[in-house]
């Protein structure tokens, strides 16, 4: 039955290539409610890292969705949940020297700036710590939920269900997409890695400073989503440098 404010047959979307990534969850309840979140806004895959196996207790909460918990994956880490992801935004509470921290709308606007058949994967960390700065460092774009006080900072499931809401109701129509495909994010983080390696032999990065360099490149390349004529370029670009 079509309801009644979707039109039959369209989705400027195109749901199904986000999905949604959990990071070392501590609550069942609230990974049930992230799945009930997803079924009220229309999206379907959902990817937790760091567990062994879902706690039945999520199925208290996953009303009328438990076909989402059925189908999520489990990946030992961040990395491999979002290895074949060609975007990959990560939210946090906190906004961070050396990383660059957009608000919902803008990170909204900005997922759907790409290609739709861009993959994006939408990360969430642990409700007590949220995402480290290396978790962080494997995305794309980092971005944060508005709110009128700085503590308590939004709950889990009300997180992921106020990030999918903004993209279910933005139009994407509206927004002129780019034409360029990022390549996949493990093809991204090895460019990173690359390039990280040739700064640390020229001794740019050194004992020092390596953290807060190393996070700066992250969230320079990290934005720029790298498309393979991109990577092209820069590789080029800095093996000439270094003659």
């Amino acid at each position: 039955m079509k309801r009644p404010y979707e039109k039959e047959g369209t989705d400027r979307l195109n749901r199904k290539r986000f999905c949604v990534i959990l990071v070392k969850p501590e609550s069942p309840q609230n990974i049930g409610l992230a799945a009930r979140a997803m079924k009220n806004t229309g999206f379907e895959e959902l990817r937790l890292v760091g567990l062994e196996a879902i706690d039945p207790e999520a199925t208290r909460t996953a009303i009328h969705c438990r076909s989402i918990l059925d189908r999520a994956r489990l990946f030992p880490t961040l990395a491999e949940a979002t290895r074949d992801r060609h975007l990959v935004l990560a939210s946090t509470a906190r906004f961070r020297k050396t990383f660059t921290v957009l608000p919902l709308a803008g990170a909204v606007e900005t997922a759907l700036s790409f290609p739709r058949s861009a993959r994006v994967g939408l990360v969430f960390g642990n409700e007590r710590t949220g995402l480290s700065s290396e978790e962080l460092g494997a995305a794309n774009y980092v971005f944060y939920i508005p709110q009128a006080a700085t503590q308590p900072s939004y709950n889990l499931a009300s997180a992921v269900l106020l990030t999918l809401f903004a993209l279910f109701s933005r139009s994407a129509g509206e927004i002129v997409a780019r034409e360029s495909l990022p390549i996949p994010r493990k093809e991204q983080e090895d460019c990173i890695r690359l390039i990280l390696r040739k700064l640390e032999r020229k001794d740019f990065i050194h004992a020092t400073n390596r953290v807060h360099v190393t996070e700066m490149v992250q969230d320079l390349f990290g934005r720029m989503a790298l498309t393979e004529k991109d990577r092209r370029f820069l590789l080029a670009l800095l093996d000439r440098a270094a003659d």
